[in-house]
């Protein structure tokens, strides 16, 4: 017997659910890519990139995905052979540091944990060690959508600042812009960069970089630019200039919707909203995880992300877990990736969702829990349910 017939949910970590308004407006025609309504919308999206990263720097568009967004931050900024840091705490930012390796950059992890958060106090204290300034730039991920974990991207600021240390500060926001509070300049984050397909509930396909004054001095002598990554060539007076050839127009035209959608909800009301259905989904798990079968991958509440959260499990459930919301619920979770494959779940709670998906893929979690026999708590759901009741 199925019960999955009728609207399915897709509560993923990326790609997210697109709004059926995004997906209409890119059903139209190609338009002329010189003059006209197709540069206002380069126009609209550039300035709106500020207010998202909430910045006065520059914002870029790219037609790639985050791996891309990665290759033009470091490509821009650095020159070969120089030192990075990477502040590990999770797949991505190791991700990342694996790419600038490829790039002729020399990565130095900064030792951290698939379940926790990055310690300022470490950070402080390699870059006080560090009194040649060796280091030209220090990696983070805001949100690792692998481990589930929050960075607090301000405490890391002060912990740069206190050591004195001048290297660049960069920031992936894949995972957290428009979910989650993010300020560019007011936390001193000299490059930011994020994805199309989380938060901003478009396609996979664009990706984006914002660079503050101190990332422009750094692209005046970086030797690992690329044509097509080149913020001076894109900083053009053509309008294709802007993307080094044919603009992406299609995904132009959602992504533009998807701005004026998140705008118009207001985005400090996009952040409370994901605060809300994050807490709704951790009151859940507490719950669940009564039982002994499973727990928070991330230990510290404080450090666990308002766009995923990850569940580990004792035994080999996870993926019989995945597969009965799937095939019996129609509701599609994610597993773990990385170190931690096949041993957990994600629960994504970003982009565009509400009570209605986030309960219903609650509901069939627990339903899965139940009928596969695994020791949990009772009453996730309802915890959920009366944590929201109590705070809408």
């Amino acid at each position: 017997m199925t019960l999955r017939n009728g609207k399915e949910f897709l509560m993923i970590p990326g790609p997210t659910n697109v709004p059926e308004e995004v997906l209409r407006a890119m059903h139209r025609p190609a338009i002329d890519i010189y003059e006209g309504p197709l540069v206002e919308t380069t126009d609209y999206c550039l300035s709106r990139l500020k207010h998202l990263f909430r910045t006065e720097g520059k914002t870029y568009i790219y037609a790639a995905n985050g791996h891309g967004a990665w290759d033009a931050a470091l490509a821009n900024t650095m020159s070969r052979g120089d030192k990075i840091l990477v502040l590990e705490s999770g797949l991505f930012a190791l991700g990342w540091g694996e790419a600038a390796g490829v790039m002729g950059l020399e990565a130095e992890i900064l030792p951290g944990g698939y379940d926790k958060a990055v310690d300022p106090a470490a950070l402080e204290a390699r870059l006080k060690a560090d009194t040649a300034h060796e280091i030209a730039a220090i990696l983070v991920v805001q949100i690792d959508t692998a481990s589930g974990v929050w960075n607090d991207i301000a405490a890391l600021r002060k912990a740069i600042d206190a050591a004195g240390h001048p290297a660049l500060f960069m920031v992936d926001t894949i995972a957290s812009l428009g979910c989650v509070p993010f300020e560019m300049d007011e936390w001193g984050v000299d490059v930011a960069l994020t994805g199309s397909q989380k938060g901003l509930m478009c396609p996979p396909g664009l990706c984006f970089v914002a660079a503050g004054p101190k990332a422009d001095k750094a692209h005046e002598t970086a030797n690992l630019k690329t044509h097509y990554t080149d913020w001076t060539f894109r900083q053009g007076e053509i309008h294709y200039q802007k993307y080094c050839g044919t603009p992406p127009e299609h995904m132009l035209f959602a992504f533009r919707k998807a701005l004026e959608l998140l705008f118009e909800e207001g985005l400090e009301r996009a952040w409370h909203r994901h605060a809300l259905l994050a807490e709704a989904t951790r009151r859940a798990v507490a719950v669940w995880a009564e039982g002994g079968a499973l727990r928070f991958n991330i230990s510290d509440p404080h450090a666990r992300s308002n766009s995923v959260t990850v569940v580990m499990f004792e035994g080999e459930e996870a993926e019989a877990l995945r597969t009965f919301t799937q095939e019996t619920c129609g509701v599609t979770i994610g597993g773990t990736i990385g170190p931690l494959r096949g041993q957990g779940i994600r629960i994504a709670h970003m982009g565009h969702v509400n009570a209605v998906m986030l309960l219903g893929t609650l509901s069939s979690i627990e339903l899965g829990l139940q009928k596969l026999g695994l020791p949990h708590g009772h009453g996730g759901v309802q915890a959920a349910m009366d944590y929201l009741a109590g705070v809408v």
